[in-house]
């Protein structure tokens, strides 16, 4: 279970070694089973038993639920915006960001969000706002200096924590953190004072 979440070359290798015993210990089962029935047949009903635990496990455990926390290092830009745009594509009806260095970057990527979406920031470009505002109508942008770190609340339901200002995805080491706890994420909206 833990070679199909870790993304490495080894991991890789683990997983296919594991594949290819089981294909191996089949073929071995088939083959075999005319010489010893009894004996073989009870073993390949514990090799079936067996798999289909194995099955009922990688469906429980769905490496996008397990892994909570996402750690990006310098040069990561690709997997850094991958990953945001993911969190992004989990929403349904809103996404709130915060990040008082919200920019074109940022925005860059909004456009293409068919979603309601807030921006709270303290250092909003007027100029940049009111140019993307004349050609989008996506974004609602709020004034808000009550933050230090950086934010992404998807339907009011899901706060995640981010290390950087997403300006800046790639450029060093930094965090994405899933919390699941339901007051942290009430004190976080009740702050923005949204409605």
């Amino acid at each position: 279970m833990l070679a199909t979440i870790l993304k490495s070359k080894v991991a890789t290798e683990v997983s296919i070694r594991i594949m290819d015993a089981f294909v191996k210990m089949r073929h071995y089962i088939n083959y075999n089973k005319s010489f010893l029935p009894n004996r073989f047949l009870l073993l390949e009903q514990k090799v079936d038993v067996n798999t289909k635990k194995i099955d009922e496990l990688f469906d429980k455990f769905n490496p996008k639920d397990i892994a909570k926390d996402y750690l990006f290092f310098e040069g990561d830009f690709y997997d850094a915006y991958s990953f945001l745009l993911n969190i992004f594509n989990k929403a349904n009806e809103e996404i709130i960001i915060i990040d008082n260095y919200a920019s074109k970057e940022l925005l860059d990527i909004l456009k293409k969000v068919n979603i309601k979406i807030v921006v709270v920031s303290k250092n909003i470009d007027e100029v940049l706002k009111k140019k993307y505002e004349k050609q989008y109508n996506n974004v609602t942008f709020i004034n808000n200096s009550s933050f230090h770190d950086r934010f992404i609340i998807i339907d009011r339901e899901i706060l995640y924590v981010c290390g950087s200002s997403f300006k800046d995805f790639g450029k060093k080491c930094f965090a994405i953190h899933e919390f699941n706890d339901k007051d942290y994420l009430n004190r976080v909206l009740s702050e923005l004072k949204l409605d």
